[in-house]
Parts: C-alpha cells; sequence; structure tokens
C-alpha cells in the first residue's frame, strides 16, 4: 500500500454509502487429506478469476472453456448473502449473512456449478470475506431476506452481536500503526473480532460448508486486515486441511504488516509482481524481466499467487488492465510462461464507472455472461491466455535457459519444452534464437494452434542443433511447446536435418490420475533416465492429462528397463507396481509409448 488517499480501499465510493469499498493442477479427484496446507505452485495448473460471473455461467465456461484450455481452477467471486444496495459490484464484499446466496445465484446452483466444473477437471477457489460484516449504519435486508442492522447480523450463519466485534469504531487513519490495522474499521466495514474463538468458529463454519459443497481453496480478502495467529487458528478448523489457501496481503514500504507473516495457513498474493510488470511493459524495457524470478523484494515462488491484475488493480490503476491494450496482453503472455508463482488469469467486465456492477437485472441479479456481446472482457479465451495455459502445462518446472533481451524484447526458453518471444516493440523482430528444443516443425500457440495438416498460424522449425527462427509481430508474441506440433503428431515433426547418427527417441506416455502438487516421472537403468535414482528421474509434461508425455534421446536399438514414479509437492516418491517396464529404441525415429500407471 502507499497512502489512505491513494488505496482504492480507502477512498470514498459513491451516494448511498459514501465510504466503503471492496475488501478485496487440481484433478477433479480433489485433494488428500494426507498433503500439506501449502502449494507447489509451478506444478499448479493455473487458474480463471471469472470475477462477477454467475454461478451457471461459470458451470457452462468450465465445460466449454476452462477444461479443454487446462486451466485447474476457477475462482468465483464471493457467494456470500450481502447487502442490497445499487448494484455495485463491491455489495458482494458487505456480508450479511454466510448464506449461499447472491445476486449471481443460489446455494443448488453454486453446488451445481462446482460439480460441472469438477466433472470438467477445474476445480473451484472462491473469494470469501471473514475480515468485517457490511459497513451499514442502518437496518436493512440482505439479498436472501436476512434482516441485520449495524453490528447485528442473527444466525444461524453469520450469527454476531456487539460483543462479536472489536471495541475499535473508528477508521483506520494510520497504516503504520498494526493495532488500526487489525482492530479498527476499514473504509467503515464492521470489523470482526477474529481473536474471539466464538467469532473464528463461526467463520471455519461458513468455510467448512463450503468445503461441504466441493470448494477446493480460498482466496481470504482483506488477510492484512486479521492477525496472522486469527487465521491460522481458524484454518485449524477446517475439516479438510488440504484446502489451498491464499492471502489478500497488500504490502506496502515500511508498514509493519507483510505477507511472510501468514505463510503459516496460506501463500500470499504478491503485489509487488503486478507492479512491476505494469511499470516495465508500459516503460518497453524488458531487459530486466529475464532475472526477475530471483529478486529479492519478491516472495518465494512456491509461495506467491500472482496475477497481471485483479477486480481492486484494474479500478485504482496500480497495475495494467484489459484497457492497457498490447501492454496487458503481453504481460499475461509472460506471466504463464515465465517461471515464477501461481498465477491466474483475471477476466472481468468493462467500466467507466468505478462503482459499475455487472450486466444486470433491475433486481440487481447478475446477468449471465455472454462472450462476444455486451461489455464482458473474456481475456481468459485470449489466444496469450487460454494458449498459454498451455504452454504452462507443457513446461511444468522445466528451468529457464537460453533467455535473451535487447531492451524492448525478451525471449527465453522452459528447459527443452518450450520457447517464447515477447516483442514490445512496434515494429516487427525477425532472429535466429537458440533453444534447447528438439528438432522438428512447432505450432505458434499465440498466433493459432495445431492442425491435420500443420499449423493454423505460424509455423516455428527448430533445426537439430535446437536453433530457430521466430517472426514475432510488431506488439506482440511468439510461443511454442512441445504439446503443439505441426500436424499434431504428439512428437516433434522430423526437419529435413538429419538425427544425429546413433540416437533415436523414445516418447514416453502414461495414464496416470493426480492429485493437487503431485507430478509423474520415468526413471530406468541408463543415465540419461535417472540410473534408477528417483532424485534424477525425467519430469512427464501434463498438456495432455490424465496422460503424462516426455521424449528422451537414446542411443539405437539399446533395449532399456524403466517404471513410472509419482512425486508429492513434499518430495515424498511413489513407485508404480509391478516388474521393470522394457522398451527398446528405435533405430531412427521415436517410438511412442502408450503405458497405464499400476497400482
Amino acid at each position: 500500500m502507499t497512502t489512505p488517499a491513494t488505496h482504492p480501499r480507502r477512498a470514498a465510493l459513491g451516494a448511498l454509502l459514501a465510504a466503503v469499498l471492496s475488501l478485496a493442477g487440481l484433478t477433479a479427484a480433489g485433494l488428500t487429506t494426507a498433503q500439506t496446507a501449502t502449494a507447489a505452485p509451478a506444478t499448479m495448473r493455473p487458474a480463471a478469476n471469472l470475477f462477477q460471473w454467475t454461478w451457471n455461467s461459470i458451470a457452462q465456461e468450465c465445460t466449454t472453456q476452462l477444461g479443454p484450455a487446462g486451466y485447474g481452477y476457477v475462482q468465483t467471486s464471493p457467494p456470500n448473502e450481502h447487502v442490497v444496495l445499487a448494484g455495485q459490484w463491491w455489495t458482494s464484499y458487505q456480508p450479511v449473512s454466510y448464506k449461499i446466496a447472491s445476486k449471481l445465484g443460489t446455494r443448488a446452483e453454486y453446488k451445481a456449478m462446482i460439480d460441472t466444473c469438477r466433472a470438467a477437471g477445474v476445480s473451484v477457489i472462491t473469494d470469501v470475506v471473514v475480515n468485517h460484516m457490511s459497513g451499514q449504519t442502518s437496518a436493512g435486508t440482505g439479498w436472501a431476506g436476512t434482516a441485520y442492522s449495524e453490528e447485528r447480523y442473527p444466525g444461524p450463519e453469520g450469527g454476531y452481536g456487539p460483543q462479536d466485534f472489536h471495541s475499535c469504531k473508528t477508521n483506520i487513519s494510520n497504516y503504520n500503526d498494526r493495532y488500526q490495522v487489525q482492530n479498527c474499521r476499514l473504509v467503515g466495514l464492521q470489523d470482526l473480532d477474529t481473536g474471539s474463538d466464538y467469532v473464528r468458529s463461526e467463520i471455519a463454519a461458513y468455510l467448512n460448508d463450503l468445503i461441504s459443497l466441493g470448494v477446493r481453496g480460498f482466496r481470504v480478502d482483506a488477510s492484512k486486515h486479521i492477525a496472522a495467529g486469527d487465521l491460522e487458528a481458524i484454518r485449524g478448523k477446517l475439516t479438510d486441511q488440504s484446502v489451498y489457501i491464499e492471502h489478500e496481503v497488500i504490502a506496502g514500504g515500511g508498514e509493519p504488516i507483510q505477507p511472510a507473516e501468514y505463510f503459516g495457513s496460506g501463500d500470499s498474493n504478491e503485489f509487488n509482481y503486478s507492479r512491476n510488470l505494469k511499470s516495465v511493459f508500459q516503460s518497453g524495457n524488458l531487459s530486466s524481466l529475464g532475472g526477475l524470478k530471483d529478486q529479492s523484494w519478491l516472495l518465494p515462488t512456491g509461495r506467491a499467487a500472482v496475477f497481471v491484475d485483479n477486480h481492486d488493480t484494474e479500478r485504482n490503476g496500480e497495475t495494467l488492465s484489459y484497457k492497457n491494450g498490447s501492454d496487458y496482453r503481453l504481460a499475461n503472455v509472460f506471466a504463464l510462461s515465465y517461471p515464477y508463482g501461481w498465477p491466474t488469469v483475471y477476466s472481468g467486465y468493462a467500466f467507466s464507472n468505478h462503482d459499475a456492477g455487472a450486466p444486470q437485472q433491475g433486481n440487481g441479479k447478475v446477468n449471465d455472461a455472454v462472450c462476444g456481446q455486451g461489455t464482458w472482457t473474456c481475456a481468459h479465451r485470449w489466444n496469450e491466455t487460454a494458449h498459454m495455459v498451455g504452454f504452462r502445462n507443457a513446461v511444468g518446472t522445466a528451468a529457464l535457459t537460453n533467455v535473451w533481451s535487447d531492451g524492448g524484447r525478451l525471449a527465453y526458453g522452459r528447459g527443452s519444452l518450450g520457447y517464447v518471444a515477447i516483442n514490445r516493440n512496434g515494429s516487427a523482430l525477425q532472429r535466429t534464437f537458440q533453444t534447447s528444443l528438439p528438432a522438428g516443425r512447432y505450432c505458434d500457440v499465440i498466433s493459432g494452434a495445431t492442425t491435420s495438416g500443420g499449423c493454423s498460424g505460424t509455423t516455428v522449425t527448430v533445426a537439430s542443433g535446437g536453433s530457430a527462427t521466430f517472426t514475432v509481430p510488431a506488439n506482440g508474441s511468439v510461443a511454442v511447446h512441445v504439446g503443439q506440433l505441426a500436424g499434431g503428431t504428439g512428437t516433434p515433426t522430423p526437419t529435413p536435418t538429419p538425427t544425429p547418427t546413433g540416437a533415436s527417441q523414445i516418447s514416453f506416455g502414461v495414464t496416470a490420475t493426480t492429485s493437487w502438487g503431485q507430478n509423474v516421472f520415468v526413471v530406468g537403468d541408463r543415465a540419461e533416465l535417472g540410473s534408477w535414482n528417483p532424485a534424477s528421474a525425467i519430469a512427464l509434461s501434463s498438456a495432455t492429462y490424465p496422460v503424462w508425455r516426455t521424449s528422451v534421446t537414446l542411443p539405437a536399438g539399446t533395449v532399456v528397463q524403466y517404471k513410472y514414479v509419482r512425486k508429492e509437492s513434499n518430495g515424498a516418491v511413489t513407485w508404480e507396481t509391478g516388474s521393470n517396464r522394457t522398451a527398446t529404441v528405435p533405430a531412427s525415429g521415436v517410438l511412442t509409448l502408450t503405458d497405464t500407471w499400476r497400482g
């Protein structure tokens, strides 16, 4: 944060409420309770934040778009009952009870959405508001009919009286004062006493209700305004300790409360990352981005939940937004291809009025989103996002390699699995890059996709030594990976450059269902396969999940023994059952294996 005058949640809103603002891969099989509370973002498939989308719209989107694109999560707006005012978006962030009934849909629709998304391979993470109730100072009736008044929110859900709120009744005036930040009112919002065991139990009951519906993660709104120990105590009351939690902690220079305090109960949003992307892309000098992941002012990559923008920052100008055109699209390409943090793609609606809610009916109920019509941006469907989700899934945890930049242009590889070039300049870039990709013909996922005959967009040819000539449009990008190959062959299509004498490939593939934090590897009796050491096993890509696949170059004619192993986010290894598998490396070309996990 900077100063109270510049932060969106500390500015005055409209006529009805002058001082209120918002605080603001996993498989369908779900998580196991044996897994740890924190995630390994590099191994989790990206999320789409469908801000203010109705539950029915999200359900359809999971089936038709999110699942097929490879998104692992969808983040929903808060599902709680809220105040009824003039249709502003931020009413979702003013709870009056913990009933699952809002302008976005009913409890039954929310449950149906969760089930539909999980069937499509997409798990639900929801925004939850637990720091406060509404900012109303007079009696009112919530969306689902709950009567309330200042500091009185009847049960059974959200059963609070005056004794359940902090004794400080004034607004926060000094963000360098920890007590004020965590005990006083944030722009008039009635601050819950989360140090009370009763309040903690009420909040946990709400979260447990969502878990019972199938929610697999929470984005905790305004975590900074809740003591870290209180959130750890609330998490301890959850019925499923495996759910993923990310905290909204907006850190400012010199402020006493910092994101790392909250690692005891979850990961944290990294706002400095988003701010930096805006600065770099608007300046046009991308050189610093190559080493971004190693900067000491960022959270550790395994604890950072990142985004280019969210519903607050797109409105206050703190980050890029859909209004920034190609800079915004290129920043999303970077966020989804660069090995830092766990990315969420934000997708909301166009607005000219800061407070304006999503397209809605006269009674305030939000309309179902329809892409290509009205004001919905549908940014999660763009090639720069949806296709780059596929890129991220294909490259997994592969190391950053072959970094090149000349200021306005930046290019880098992800091991031997992908390569991306970003051009912020106003003229096209044509350059031959050194990559670590296997030789073959690849489809640029930004301009198109694989077709039966080749590519619907640009084709990039990689020579046997890894060199490839890219033509990158002005203010555009090109990205290729091993999961999108010319003709859709599943392995790189051979180029006229011959394979080195005596070397061929095996494309290892295994059908294996996994849960959050798990990845599949192949290990075998040769050095190229790790010499039976699971620490040196070869990672398989989940780009075509539930089939995991990778290609390994081996001496022609060799008989190899191998098995598949599964690794947890904490490093634990599980070997598949049965005897060693065997395969003979072909004299030339590629042997494609189609195995099934045993045990």
